[in-house]
């Protein structure tokens, strides 16, 4: 087994001796990369905001930002990173650095003032810079709004950067300046060449293991013989408990770059979502054919976290306040479980036991998501929080509806944050199927629809704002799919 290293701003070097549970910030910042910063050790601030060469959906490679403080340096092993120190081109001896062009605009436009944010902000903005597709000036991207500048920046790359001090405008504005990158920019023209391939990691330190199989098959034997092991993909859960709660394990198997459970395959009957694809490689392979979806993401955590997050993870967790599962239960989706012995399918309807507990048996680990087609015509997804993006809903609701012909053919509502585990809303469902599509029906519904679950009051929202929530989600779907029609 070849020694764990990773690759920083162009120079390899040995990830030992750092333990299996030492993150890639606190990895940077012992070697004296100290742009990268820790704000609130969660995914929540941005400030350890880091690049990674990964698979690509348009070119061989995308230049891919993530949360350094969630991420096992152990996971990089054999893989490149680029920290805000990289970004700038070193001078000649004696002259300083010619900046990178998003450094450049944030230093003119006053994008800065404590600076501490800075570097995490310069890292997910050059992500975007560098994301293939985006248009630069003189013409002006199609759809160009308020979340979208006339250079194609799409906000959404920095919605998981907070800053305290300097304000956004400065810093939108620099994002919105940036043209496209030159010809002979580095980090360019490695887009065109493969990222490395995913390295077979045995890394153990002081009695503890960062194990990455290369195979499918290699990891179910693994699992069967060690089922205490913590199994990690984007580490985006994980990452917070070995910050926050000091967790430790004996052993943590990463399954993120298994070909097996990368895949994303159209069949004429579903769709076959691959579990360690990242939120981000599904939302652009879907590219908005599964509507639903496509409504999630956006509203799903921040770009820095779905950079890193999967299906198979949240589905993994069994949160109740997780976005993904109202969405796939709405969707009827159903998980793909496996190990050594063997594959089973079942529906995510009836994946979900108890309170983060599941049919997931010690040893078996979700391979895939399967949504049956075709899909409804009629959906939404409605997330109340307290914030526009970036936070953790209070109730969250998936709807998907067949009506044809004026009445309700079929209703599938995926309910989160109002029992122990996401739920069905059966009685809703019963109470709009046969009936016709009206404001009566919708209203009857909704009574219904209030009633459903089990909310509890907490810090986020009381019980019974919880169950109004619920109603008024229907009744908003109503409202919206009578202004379609009529306009």
């Amino acid at each position: 087994m070849v020694a764990a290293r990773i690759t920083v701003n162009g120079k390899e070097t040995p990830i030992a001796p750092a333990t299996p549970h030492t993150t890639v910030l606190d990895f940077l910042r012992e070697r004296g990369l100290t742009g990268t910063k820790e704000g609130c050790a969660e995914g929540e601030c941005g400030a350890c905001s880091v690049l990674v060469a990964r698979p690509g959906v348009d070119k061989p490679t995308d230049w891919v930002a993530v949360n350094a403080c969630l991420v096992p340096v152990a996971a990089l092993d054999g893989q490149e990173v680029v920290t805000s120190e990289g970004l700038a081109t070193p001078g000649a001896p004696g002259t300083p650095p010619t900046l990178h062009p998003v450094q450049e605009e944030m230093a003119v436009r006053g994008g800065s003032q404590c600076g501490y944010c800075t570097p995490g902000f310069i890292c997910s903005m050059a992500a975007e810079y560098y994301r293939p597709g985006r248009c630069a000036h003189p013409e002006p991207a199609a759809g160009a709004d308020a979340e979208h500048g006339p250079n194609g920046f799409d906000l959404h790359a920095l919605s998981g950067n907070l800053c305290r001090c300097t304000g956004y405008r400065p810093i939108r504005d620099a994002a919105y300046a940036v043209g496209a990158p030159a010809g002979d920019d580095p980090l360019a023209q490695r887009r065109e060449q493969s990222p490395p391939a995913p390295a077979a990691t045995e890394y153990t330190l002081d009695d503890s293991a960062f194990l990455r199989p290369g195979t499918l098959a290699e990891t179910l034997r693994l699992l069967r013989d060690r089922p205490d092991a913590v199994v990690v993909a984007g580490s985006t859960d994980w990452g917070v408990e070995v910050n926050i709660r000091a967790r430790r394990a004996e052993c943590v198997v990463a399954v993120d770059r298994l070909p097996e459970l990368r895949e994303l395959r159209v069949e004429p009957d579903s769709i076959v979502i691959g579990a360690a694809q990242t939120l981000t490689e599904i939302e652009r392979r879907l590219d908005g054919t599964v509507p639903l979806l496509a409504e999630l993401f956006p509203q799903f955590a921040s770009r820095l976290i779905r950079n890193s997050a999967t299906l198979g993870g949240n589905l993994g967790t069994g949160s109740p306040i997780g976005d993904s599962p109202p969405v796939l239960l709405a969707l009827e989706a159903s998980v793909l479980l496996a190990d050594a012995d063997g594959e089973r399918e079942v529906p995510l309807a009836d994946y979900f036991t108890g309170y983060r507990q599941s049919v997931r048996r010690p040893g078996e680990l979700i391979r895939a998501v399967r949504v049956p087609l075709p899909l409804s015509p009629v959906t939404a997804f409605h997330k109340i929080a307290k914030r526009r993006f970036d936070d953790i809903s209070s109730v969250a609701v998936a709807f998907a509806l067949d009506i044809e012909d004026g009445t309700v053919r079929k209703a599938r509502i995926g309910l989160g944050g109002v029992a122990a585990t996401p739920i069905r809303a059966l009685a809703a469902e019963a109470a709009l199927e046969g009936r016709p599509w009206t404001a009566e029906t919708a209203e009857a519904a909704a009574g219904i629809l209030r009633a459903q679950g089990t909310p509890m009051d907490d810090h986020r929202a009381s019980a019974e704002y919880r169950s109004a929530m619920l109603g008024q989600s229907l009744l908003k779907l109503y409202a919206q799919t009578t202004e379609a029609v009529s306009s």
